[in-house]
């Protein structure tokens, strides 16, 4: 495998350039001659010109090309419009076909139903390079319809882009189906001594705090947390909707995991009602964060990967660079990046709209991410050092660390705080269970949603007998106790579905969930996991407790409420000895207001009480007992 690189200046330069080309090919043995042309410019004319006289020059080669916010050649940024990469295949069992079709929104699925059907007609592909328009077309059903390709077959590419970054309009030609502004390019590529190596780098970390896609259609993201999409990045970063919009939200792209992976979505407009237009799809119910670039974590990862690259001992470079890095790193910096994979390959590619990738069986479209592929023909021979300078970013890394290391952990403390302030607006402090209020709020949202269930309530006899002789120390002790007991039989029976008896709120440490949940209907926020308990338990007042047993029977509830009430006739206090609870219990009727159950099953308690105390009894009209 050999490769030109080389810039479009004039037409002389290019004949000069191809015949240098055709020079070498005359004293070689090769089967393919593929030339990639990336246009860093609309000109349709310069890409038609050039097309032309490669196909003149090289009449049985192939060449195809896209529109591009920059070309790479030798690993860095060329100051050229036009960019030529000649590559020459030498083994006679590469195989090599090119396809052009036009896409759309409507037939983007259609697309690669046709490619799946190629590459099953030859089984020798191994690799599928894929170079497309992109803008305006929901990319998550042309991506997914790749799942059932062998895969052990590599995807991967580039889509096109309009160098003014604001315009739509972008292109993509070959001399398999000419110049098209709606349309993909796919280049099979295969063969027994063919062999192809990809990865990616992001560099990008998450910063601040976490946010949930409530709205989102296709690339349209309309609410996070609720609230427009661009209250986040005005409120955040001060980012105006205003013509610099793009330029200035680029930098600070989503990040999020789909198919189990880093993706991050950049925007690319915001329109008059909020909502932001992003680089691609983007799925409702994600959590994402905004991300920033940092130099050093993003070189580090070039190291990372291009060490393993050279392990595979590629002969060309393949890269596909979203132009969201272009922006970030500025034009004289960019290659710092790209440029150390030419110590290991010839390096080449262009700066897209999005970056495609196979990674398992899922096709990704990637932004403001580095795909790279490196190829080879034969088993590879000495494994290339790659070599990859230590930059001065020493004081820029620092800066940017430091700052973004001050906002997340500022992020993570008032996260805390506010879900210490929630657990404690809900709790009893002195019992560790849900308070009067949380506990009626819950049996309100279970009675309205017509889910089964029970109401235990219990109340600790001749309580006030404990407080008048021995103290009210001594009565806390007696309702910390019989707390703790709830929890454990609840526990014990697995009415809780969490490790409630292991509950304590002092040590609040693993409490924040990593879920969230809708509250009032207008924003989300972390709840402590304790909080998710199946069977609620909370303190209605005094020495009276309520637990909400949902999706069990009556019966359940009475052996429930028996069992506590013999467990804690077994406790021995240091000072107030062993005594007794009561208990009522009843089942939600259908149509009944949570007003009227509580009534009803306080009544039961009351009766437990006049029956003598320290027993069970069900509502009247419920199967007495």
């Amino acid at each position: 495998m050999k490769q030109f690189q080389f810039d479009y200046h004039s037409i002389t330069t290019l004949k000069r350039d191809l015949d240098k080309i055709s020079l070498w090919c005359k004293s070689r043995v090769f089967s393919h001659v593929v030339f990639q042309i990336y246009s860093n410019s609309m000109d349709r004319g310069q890409i038609d010109l050039v097309c032309d006289v490669i196909s003149q020059n090289f009449p049985d080669s192939i060449y195809m090309g896209c529109s591009t916010a920059g070309n790479i050649v030798d690993g860095h940024i060329s100051n050229a419009e036009i960019s030529v990469v000649c590559t020459i295949f030498e083994y006679p069992t590469t195989q090599l076909k090119l396809l052009q079709y036009t896409m759309d929104a409507d037939n983007a699925v259609d697309v690669v139903g046709s490619i799946k059907e190629e590459i099953k007609a030859n089984p020798w592909v191994k690799a599928v390079e894929l170079q497309l328009t992109t803008l305006g077309v929901s990319m998550t059903p042309f991506c997914d319809a790749f799942k059932d390709v062998d895969p052990s077959i590599a995807i991967f590419g580039g889509g096109a882009i309009n160098p003014s970054l604001t315009s739509t309009e972008t292109c993509v030609f070959s001399n398999v189906g000419g110049y098209s502004g709606k349309g993909v390019l796919v280049l099979l590529m295969g063969g027994e001594d063919f062999f192809v190596y990809t990865t990616h780098v992001i560099g990008w970390k998450p910063l601040g705090r976490e946010f949930v896609v409530t709205k989102a259609k296709g690339p349209v993201l309309y609410e996070l947390n609720g609230e427009p999409a661009y209250e986040v990045y005005h409120r955040y970063l001060n980012i105006q909707n205003d013509e610099h919009f793009i330029y200035n939200t680029l930098e600070f792209p989503l990040f999020y995991k789909r198919n189990g992976i880093d993706i991050m979505r950049a925007p690319v407009a915001c329109n008059e009602d909020g909502s932001v237009v992003m680089s691609s799809d983007i799925e409702e119910g994600v959590k994402v964060r905004l991300a920033y670039g940092d130099p050093w974590t993003i070189l580090a990862s070039v190291r990372k990967d291009g060490r393993n690259i050279g392990v595979f001992s590629p002969e060309i470079i393949k890269a596909f660079s979203c132009v969201v890095r272009r922006i970030f790193w500025g034009k004289e910096e960019i290659s710092s990046e790209t440029l150390p994979l030419q110590s290991i390959a010839f390096t080449s590619g262009f700066y897209s709209s999005s970056e495609f990738l196979r990674t398992g069986c899922c096709v990704n479209q990637h932004n403001a991410t580095l795909v790279i592929a490196g190829m080879r023909e034969g088993k590879g021979g000495e494994r290339y050092d790659f070599e990859m300078p230590e930059e001065a970013f020493s004081g820029k890394v620092s800066m940017i660390n430091r700052l973004a290391t001050f906002i997340d952990v500022t992020a993570q403390e008032q996260a805390e705080t506010y879900a210490k302030l929630q657990l404690t607006s809900i709790t009893d402090s002195l019992a560790e269970v849900f308070n009067r209020g949380e506990i009626q709020r819950r049996i309100t949202q279970c009675v309205t949603s017509g889910r089964p269930a029970c109401l235990v309530m219990f109340d600790i006899d001749n309580f006030k007998q404990i407080n008048d002789t021995w103290g009210h120390k001594e009565g806390d002790n007696v309702i910390q106790e019989i707390s703790r007991l709830l929890r454990r039989v609840a526990d014990e029976t697995g009415l809780s579905g969490v490790d409630a008896a292991g509950f304590n709120m002092t040590d609040f440490e693993g409490m924040c969930a990593k879920e969230y949940e809708l509250h009032g209907g207008d924003s989300l926020q972390p709840v402590p996991v304790i909080l998710n308990v199946k069977s609620p338990i909370g303190r209605w007042g005094g020495e009276e407790f309520m637990v909400l047993l949902q999706d069990s029977s009556l019966k359940t509830a009475i052996d429930f409420a028996d069992r506590v009430r013999v467990a804690f006739n077994d406790i021995t206090f240091e000072k107030a000895g062993r005594r007794s609870v009561s208990a009522g219990v009843i089942e939600l009727r259908k149509g009944e207001s949570a007003d009227a159950a509580i009534v009803r099953v306080d009544k039961a308690l009351y009766r437990a009480k006049k029956n003598g105390k320290n027993c069970v009894v069900v509502s009247e009209g419920e199967n007495d007992g």
